[in-house]
């Protein structure tokens, strides 16, 4: 190859935000027609390096070259002028609108009559049909997309993306909220993109993934470049050591937990809805970590959710410590000493905008009120900090936003606000979505920990090696019903594969 073929280099580029230095001269140099996949932990600066490409953020210092021209980036519109376009990991369309007025927001194609312009209606759908076509997705253009799955909104992003012929599309992300099928959609798209010449740059903490898609991979630690490799060279213990800068033979810690006696038990559990869960019997034990496990619409969240309260039930009872208790809000739940880390952290747990102390205390501030409503400030900064001790979130002050802070930590945070409230049953879902493997081997720790306290967890997770590597047993659902529940130590990914698709027709 050519030494200087890149259709884009970014050189020596730096960012500092208050109190961290987010980028320290990193370079990143993309070949024309390749995937080149950006790794590492999260707050290892992917993203701000990215940000800086997109024009979100202005770099500190540092050159950026499109074609072996340097450019100046000043806003997104900017870097899609310049030919940049990018599948941001949050999603963020317009909801009350259609797909095609979301594909082509503030381009829509327009007709004149006399000295009035029109939005062409008939162009724009007959223009998404033609990329729909093109990329052999089966979306319609006129469907709202406040209809449309999470699943689908990301392929609708992914359209978008290219529907702007750009030389190199950022993905962030892109697979977080994709089936198994659609992910390999996705990739016979990116391959297609990749013979006309378009670069991609991919970022994923799925190493699997990585090594399947990409032709070379960048990784990143604490703000710096460690190096690039292609990805022929490369195995996933390879990107692991390199990503955390020491080796990691076991992907997950050892765990000595003994589970005890029954905490719960829940008899024949159905939703009031039909298409939901029914008739979902299961116990757990003092000190045992239960995992679920099913495929997308097996109905998980929705049955842990209504053990929490936030879904209405039919029929079925729960018992916690041998009694009957009725559980129709998460009031309820937390009298019965029960705490649940939502599925979407950004959606559903996270105030972004508010400081790391405002999230941790949050779900307890009975605990903080003085007389005359007084809030005790000393005590609430005591338990804040106590909390981020004991979690090792990585954060510059428990005054900084939540927002500055990387998923891995946002993640710790929202675990120390629901262990500030001192619950005896801790339900998790998805707790690693969309953490590096740094973080993940972090928040295994903890709940490793967590369960040789005597809590019990309920974790559902999509990943099989975690699903195997962190239950005592496996719950497996399909369809809205109970497949079986196994030990893990005898469990096999084809047998929890066989109960997932027990009941699909």
């Amino acid at each position: 190859m050519e030494e200087n073929n890149f259709v884009l280099e970014m050189k020596n580029i730096s960012k500092e935000f208050p109190g961290v230095k987010a980028l320290d001269g990193v370079t990143l140099q993309v070949r024309p027609g390749t995937v080149h996949a950006l790794m590492g932990e999260n707050g290892a600066g992917k993203s701000t390096l990215m940000k800086c490409l997109f024009g979100i953020y202005k770099q500190d210092s540092g050159d950026i070259l499109i074609d072996d021209k340097k450019v100046e980036i000043e806003n997104s519109k900017t870097a899609l002028d310049l030919g940049i376009s990018m599948i941001h990991q949050e999603l963020h369309p317009v909801p009350f609108r259609n797909v095609m007025e979301n594909i082509w927001l503030g381009r829509f194609p327009t007709r004149t009559y006399g000295p009035l312009k029109f939005v062409d209606e008939k162009k724009m759908y007959r223009d998404t049909e033609m990329l729909f076509k093109e990329l052999d997705m089966d979306l319609k253009p006129d469907t709202l997309v406040g209809n449309l799955s999470v699943s689908q909104i990301q392929l609708m992003e992914i359209a978008k993306a290219t529907s702007y012929s750009s030389k190199v599309i950022i993905m962030d992300e892109p697979t977080s909220s994709l089936t198994e099928n659609e992910v390999g959609h996705l990739f016979n798209i990116i391959r297609k993109l990749k013979k006309k010449g378009v670069s991609i740059i991919y970022i994923s903490h799925k190493m699997e993934e990585i090594l399947e898609i990409s032709d070379e991979v960048t990784i990143m630690r604490d703000g710096q470049k460690i190096g690039t490799w292609k990805a022929a060279e490369l195995s996933i213990d390879m990107i692991i050591s390199k990503m955390v800068g020491r080796d990691m033979e076991n992907r997950f810690p050892e765990r000595r937990n003994v589970p005890g006696e029954f905490i719960m038990k829940v008899e024949n559990l159905t939703s009031i809805y039909t298409k939901s869960f029914k008739n979902i019997s299961f116990e757990l034990r003092k000190g045992e970590i239960l995992g679920i496990g099913g495929l997308v619409g097996a109905q998980r969240t929705e049955l842990v959710e209504a053990l929490f309260g936030l879904r209405a039930i039919k029929s079925g009872s729960i018992f916690i410590n041998g009694r009957e208790v009725i559980i129709k809000s998460p009031i309820d739940a937390k009298k019965h000493k029960m705490a649940l880390l939502t599925e979407e952290r950004r959606a559903t747990g996270i105030f972004p905008i508010l400081s790391v102390l405002e999230n941790v205390v949050v779900a307890n501030m009975g605990r903080y009120v003085k007389p005359y409503l007084l809030l005790d400030e000393k005590k609430r900064k005591e338990d804040a900090e106590k909390s981020i001790d004991m979690l090792r979130v990585k954060t510059p002050s428990y005054k900084t936003p939540l927002m500055d802070l990387s998923g891995g930590n946002q993640q710790k945070v929202l675990l120390a606000r629901w262990l500030l409230t001192e619950p005896d049953i801790l339900i998790l879902d998805e707790p690693t979505r969309g953490i590096d493997v740094g973080a993940k081997y972090e928040i295994y720790t903890i709940m490793t920990e967590l369960a040789q306290q005597g809590k019990s967890i309920i974790m559902i997770s999509s990943e099989m090696p975690e699903l195997m590597g962190m239950s005592d047993r496996i719950m497996v659902m399909c369809e809205g019903r109970l497949s079986g529940i196994i030990d893990s130590k005898s469990a096999t990914e084809e047998e929890i594969m066989r109960l997932a698709t027990k009941f699909i027709t």
